[in-house]
């Protein structure tokens, strides 16, 4: 929500320096100026999927560690992840193909498998981008304090929290602003991990052969010690380990819509990008770490125990230049975790969003405020994400576990979901076959990965996130049911005053000298008839004229280009226009006032004092739901906006009335035409 005419301007200028300047819908350039080429979407959504190999390859590697000396097989677990990785975002590259508005796994899944199986998907994908933003912080917490002292460690979560912060400031501001502050940080990740990883690899490239044939020997042996099943099984758990590697994929199609056009070619060449750097990064590190023969060490992640046996002892000139790169390497990528955890502030608030548009959520979700943000998600999200660092207490290893149960349960849905999409177009799409096969393979990888998890970690905390991803679908479901239950009763409405007669002498334009009732309707229908009647039978015979104030609400779902906007505010006139007709059909002067906005109350007010200019004699009214009983969930549900506008107004020194609609609780009357529509409305 915008800042109100009549807040401080100390408050203002103190919200604008963290913030920014209000946006300009109606700005021509205002798409072009709020999307990401491919490259910034590399940064702002791939950044998830580069970043997870500072955590993703660590966690299979400790698996391999745990049961016994079996590290030799990380060279298997290198190649699973590489081609893992190819296979997961050639299918979802056949998602932006076939969705290319953006929305990924929800959009997907609620099209192609049903609205239910949407909730489960979207309820996930909600848990996931919280879980998304913690661990990246967690995690980036964990690679900064691997510099530090261990007795420092006290001080790791106040400094997340603070970083987390920081993001969410950054968020409110704008998604091209947040990435845009980060690409240096996002370079020298790249530029250091390259170096780490060719170098370490080409130190080593002599001892290639050797390494190969120790490999084969340590498999003969541990098959012939422990059998081929223990060694598969203990090499699944570990591969299934790591599946917070492959977490970012799901981001780049469901961050379509910030995009720059067109979307589907910057979208695939941004997944190219994502999925070329996170093969090579993830399957590089587990290569290197079998290599230098990397060992956990308390107080430091493996990352930084690699990057020490790979350049701790470099020298120039007597300057420890090593220790200048191992800092180097482990602040890019502790910051880099930081960034990647744009993705749940970029892609969390977007599904929140499509799903409120479809009401699983409440439908405030779906706004934009006055910087062209969703401000309420990305509060919700950052506000989650430090209950969970504070639940956890940061701990990387617990989180991922919650993390990426979650991911693969929407991967699985999304491959199943184009599976299906690619057998019934098969007489259409010549090309159905090989779509067809990317995607039965990535289901297999994804329900493989999400029961060996499921089945390995239930009883040490998956069980949290079932709970938790339970409790999200049963909150989506109250939402849609109590909303489904109004708009049957405002059904009821709209069929009560479906046709009025009309009476006595029409009406025309309005006098600006005579009294104007400015009436603020919404979409034609019963609730704004019901206001208008019942402002007729409050005022019988004093109001000439009635102004209809009608603003087309910008949301996540509207905002994709100047067509898009058009086709709102022409739907708002259309609206008025009715409005107009039925009040001069009833013998009043009527017109109407029509704005596009991102915030109602603004729009709202906004025409309301223009039109104060314009009619010296006017007063304003606004229709607003009213129950017998009113509770918490229903203020969640329904906004204020009647309330807002008239504290808003009534500041200015302006009249405002809010009329009462009792249509919602089963003890009020059914709705009856009000005795206004058998006397004259205007004398």
């Amino acid at each position: 929500m915008g800042v109100s005419r009549d807040a401080p301007a100390s408050d203002s200028r103190f919200k604008r320096l963290f913030i920014g300047a209000p946006r300009d819908v109606n700005d021509p350039g205002v798409f072009h100026k709020v999307s990401l080429v491919a490259f910034l979407a590399w940064v702002g959504l791939g950044a998830d999927g580069l970043s997870s190999s500072s955590y993703g390859p660590e966690e299979a590697f400790r698996a391999l560690h745990e049961r016994g000396d079996f590290t030799f097989l990380a060279i298997f677990l290198a190649l699973a992840t590489a081609v893992t990785v190819l296979v997961l975002s050639r299918a979802y590259s056949h998602v932006i193909e076939h969705f290319p508005a953006g929305g990924g796994g929800y959009v997907v899944a609620t099209k192609l498998l049903g609205e239910k199986a949407g909730l489960i998907s979207g309820a996930a994908l909600l848990v996931d981008y919280v879980l998304t933003i913690t661990v990246s912080v967690a995690s980036g917490g964990d690679a900064l304090f691997s510099l530090m002292p261990v007795s420092w460690v006290g001080l790791k979560l106040p400094v997340e929290l603070v970083a987390l912060v920081a993001l969410v400031l950054l968020n409110l501001r704008g998604v091209k602003e947040s990435v845009t502050a980060l690409v240096p940080v996002f370079l020298v990740f790249v530029a250091t991990h390259l170096i780490l990883i060719c170098g370490g690899i080409g130190a080593h490239v002599t001892e290639l052969p050797a390494l190969t044939q120790h490999v084969a020997t340590s498999l003969q042996s541990a098959s012939a010690t422990h059998g081929w099943w223990f060694v598969l099984v203990l090499l699944v758990g570990a591969y299934s380990r790591g599946g917070g590697t492959y977490t970012g994929i799901e981001a780049v199609s469901n961050g379509l819509p910030i995009m720059r056009e067109p979307r589907v070619h910057t979208g695939k060449r941004t997944m190219l990008y994502m999925a070329a750097s996170l093969a090579f990064t993830a399957s590089g590190i587990l290569l290197c770490y079998l290599l230098f023969d990397v060992r956990p060490v308390e107080g430091r992640t493996m990352n930084a125990v690699l990057a020490e046996a790979f350049a701790g002892d470099w020298l120039l000139f007597g300057l420890p230049l090593g220790r200048l790169f191992v800092a180097l390497t482990l602040l890019s990528e502790g910051a880099l975790l930081f960034v990647a955890a744009q993705t749940g502030f970029i892609d969390g608030p977007r599904v929140m969003s499509n799903m409120a548009i479809d009401s699983w959520l409440p439908r405030r979700f779906a706004s934009l405020s006055d910087r062209l943000t969703m401000k309420d998600g990305v509060l919700l999200m950052g506000g989650s994400a430090m209950i969970l660092l504070f639940v956890f207490d940061g701990r990387v290893g617990a989180l991922v576990v919650l993390y990426a149960i979650n991911v693969f349960l929407t991967f699985s849905l999304t491959t199943l979901g184009m599976l299906r999409h690619a057998i019934a177009t098969r007489r259409e799409d010549a090309s159905w076959l090989r779509q067809g096969a990317v995607q039965f393979v990535a289901l297999v990888l994804c329900l493989g990965i999400l029961s060996a998890m499921v089945i390995e970690k239930f009883s040490e905390g998956a069980w949290v996130t079932v709970v938790i991803t339970t409790a999200v679908i049963a909150a989506c479901l109250l939402v849609r049911r109590h909303y489904r239950a109004i708009a049957e009763k405002l059904r009821s409405l709209n069929d009560a005053f479906a046709s009025l007669p009309a009476f006595g002498t029409p009406g025309g334009e309005p006098d600006q000298e005579a009294p104007t009732a400015v009436l603020m309707v919404g979409g034609y229908g019963g609730m704004g008839v019901h206001s208008l009647l019942s402002l007729a039978q409050m005022f019988e015979g004093y109001f000439k004229n009635v102004i209809f104030v009608s603003v087309g609400v910008v949301d996540s779902g509207s905002f994709k280009g100047k067509v898009e906007l058009d086709r709102l505010h022409a739907s708002a006139a259309e609206s008025a226009r009715q409005y107009v007709e039925l009040a001069r059909k009833l013998g009043w002067n009527a017109a109407s006032r029509v704005s596009v906005a991102t915030d109602a109350v603004d729009g709202i007010t906004r025409s309301c004092l223009d039109l104060a200019k314009e009619y010296r004699r006017c007063m304003f009214f606004a229709g607003k739901l009213l129950w017998k009983r009113e509770s918490w969930f229903q203020r969640l549900l329904h906004n204020e906006t009647a309330f807002q506008v008239q504290r808003r107004l009534q500041w200015k020194g302006l009249a405002m009335v809010v009329l009462p609609v009792r249509v919602i609780d089963d003890e009020a009357p059914s709705p009856r035409l009000p005795a206004a529509v058998e006397v004259p409305c205007a004398r």
